[in-house]
């Protein structure tokens, strides 16, 4: 019987998994609305009350989306304030839905991606797994890869869509 061969693994390939670079911290939304008054307004006192005694530890290591789903008008300073509780607690928390925090998330994974790591190499970034990624995702992280980069290709190793080749130099 003929050996079969592995010629993926022998490729000079480079894989790139998006999903492996996100922060796995739970998503959770902090919506504002549950401090309103009545559901119209914030009262400083009552709000500055909260934030005191509030068990901010829930929060240990979580990504919080701050949100305010009511259709009340909730001045700046009051998510500023949340924001001075959040911080070393939550992993990361933005103002916006879990779509912007889960856009954040992706964009302070792929900053840190040393470019250098993937010079001249030929590149696949993964496109199919477990963990949906967003289409802004792979547009950023063809902004790293571009300047670096031998080729950038898109799906599995054993099945790639070619995006990009450097030119040759003459």
């Amino acid at each position: 019987m003929e050996e079969i061969i592995n010629r993926v693994a022998q490729s000079a390939l480079t894989s790139l998994n998006l999903e492996e670079l996100l922060h796995p911290g739970e998503r959770v939304v902090y919506d504002i609305k549950d401090n309103l008054f009545h559901g119209l307004i914030l009262r400083e006192k009552d709000f500055r009350e909260f934030i005191k005694t509030h068990d901010w530890a829930q929060y240990d290591g979580k990504n919080v989306a701050i949100v305010c789903s009511a259709d009340a008008i909730v001045p700046t300073w009051a998510y500023m304030l949340l924001a001075t509780k959040l911080q070393g607690h939550a992993h990361r928390y933005v103002f916006g839905n879990l779509e912007a925090l889960e856009q954040e998330l992706f964009h302070e994974a792929i900053a840190k991606i040393d470019a250098e790591e993937y010079r001249d190499a030929k590149v696949v970034v993964k496109g199919c797994g477990s963990i949906p990624v967003p289409t802004y995702a792979y547009v950023a992280i063809m902004q790293k890869l571009l300047p670096v980069a031998a080729s950038v290709m898109y799906g599995e190793p054993c099945s790639t869509v070619p995006l990009y080749k450097r030119p040759k130099v003459a």
